[in-house]
């Protein structure tokens, strides 16, 4: 089979840290990785980095394709079918499948004419049997049905990098340039309620030695370990880095870790940071203990606080990602602001709550989101999914915008970026961040939420 997989563009309403900050398609390389294996003829492309329109691929005058391959999260769902529909229009012959998280958590959405296979479940293992020309196999949903098949445990085979080798040094996290990914586990041990990670498959950890042989292999001097939770075993994490050291790999790292770790586990952080360990992305989410309670995060403000703390006087950035209330005044966001500028380097992602169909926490709400499932593309935890209950909606963007300027994007934070990781890096990041800052202005002025 000729097969073609698309990363799509998110539309335009959608408010996304991709402004500056794209990191490489790991699912997709998996996907092409397997299915080269099979014998398969496998093309991808990255509408997040090309300038051509998706037909100009679609319509390739040397190669046709047998099948297009999508993967979305929930803000780009109508974006996939109307590149489905393309698609369709263009060949109705052509098979269209569409996977990824939000496919493995709610198939529904997906459903229509145009999308041929929703990947519900094992999805590497699913669509290679879908291109051997398995007319329905488990792993693919079918509405109506009600069992979802068990998540296979088998090791993944690495990811195919070569396949987007004319993207690379478009992929970054952050500051930090040419960023590669890697996973060296898959889940999470924990069971936050906001989260859909737990909704896909159970936790478990990679051999290390394949990890190690992965990383050999990875040209990229920087990497975003982007597993759920990297800092959970202390006899793992040393495991992990005493084979650095036995197979000589020398790169600069960013992973996420919970908070109560770092707090309990300084000389782990310690250790870390003297192999190549930049930063840790935490998840904070909130400096109020009854929400932290309702996220079933099972940490604490002071825990929090104590987290960052040991990431700054060991010379780590720290970012951290905030969600504010539906219910959250004026004092409360004064209250984040002072808070957060308590860090050194307040580095934060701020995002109104989101409830995600799929997850415990959008199952226990007594008030349903107001924002209509079908516009997709704003269901990207920027826009707000809730009426605020003590604010105007107007008002309520402009305390977000506000709690950004008064923290990550004051003075302070600007001359220390642009500092430490050069003038080139400050600017990408300040032309990505501008354009996401005249989205807020802009729904300021016209807030988008229904009456």
């Amino acid at each position: 089979m000729n097969i073609l997989l698309v990363r799509v563009k998110p539309p335009k309403e959608s408010i996304n840290l991709q402004s500056f900050m794209i990191c490489e398609p790991l699912e997709l390389e998996y996907a092409a990785s397997a299915l080269k294996a099979e014998g398969h003829d496998v093309t991808l492309i990255d509408m997040l980095t090309e300038k051509r329109r998706f037909a100009y691929f679609l319509k390739n005058p040397y190669k046709t394709f047998d099948m297009v391959c999508f993967t979305a999260y929930i803000n780009l769902i109508g974006a996939v079918k109307s590149y489905a529909r393309e698609v369709k229009s263009y060949d109705p012959g052509i098979l269209t499948v569409v996977g990824g998280v939000h496919a493995e958590v709610v198939p529904t959405d997906f459903v229509c004419p145009e999308i041929d296979h929703i990947l519900w479940a094992n999805g590497i293992d699913t669509l290679c049997r879908i291109a051997r020309g398995e007319r329905s196999p488990d792993g693919v949903f079918i509405p109506g049905k009600t069992t979802k098949p068990l998540p296979l445990c088998d090791e993944l085979p690495f990811p195919d990098r070569s396949i987007t080798a004319r993207y690379r040094d478009k992929y970054n996290y952050i500051y930090h340039n040419r960023c590669a990914t890697i996973k060296t586990s898959y889940g999470c041990p924990y069971r936050c309620t906001f989260c859909f990670c737990t909704r896909i498959s159970n936790y478990r950890v990679r051999p290390l030695d394949s990890v190690m042989d992965e990383l050999e292999a990875i040209s990229e001097n920087n990497v975003f370990i982007v597993d759920d939770d990297f800092l959970f075993d202390r006899d793992r994490l040393t495991e992990f880095c005493r084979l650095l050291d036995t197979r000589g790999i020398h790169k600069h790292y960013i992973a996420f870790g919970r908070a109560d770790f770092i707090a309990e586990n300084e000389d782990i952080i310690l250790m870390l940071r003297d192999h190549g360990f930049d930063a840790f992305f935490i998840g904070i989410e909130s400096f109020k203990k009854n929400e932290l309670d309702d996220f079933g995060k099972k940490t604490n403000v002071d825990i929090n606080l104590k987290a960052v703390s040991v990431l700054e006087r060991n010379g780590l950035d720290c970012y951290s990602g905030l969600i504010v209330g539906e219910d959250w005044t004026r004092r409360d966001f004064n209250t984040l602001i002072e808070n957060l500028n308590s860090f050194e380097h307040p580095l934060v992602n701020i995002q109104p709550i989101t409830p995600m169909p799929g997850t415990p926490l959008y199952d226990s709400l007594k008030t349903k989101p107001v924002l209509p499932r079908e516009k997709y593309g704003y269901w990207d935890m920027a826009h707000l999914a809730f009426r605020p209950l003590k604010m105007s909606t107007r008002a309520y963007y402009y305390n977000i915008l506000r709690a950004y300027l008064k923290t990550s994007a004051n003075s302070k934070q600007r001359r220390y970026i642009r500092s430490k990781y050069g003038r080139d890096t400050y600017y990408r990041v300040l032309f990505g961040a501008s354009k996401i800052f005249f989205q807020y202005v802009s729904l300021i002025i016209n807030p988008h939420m229904p009456r």
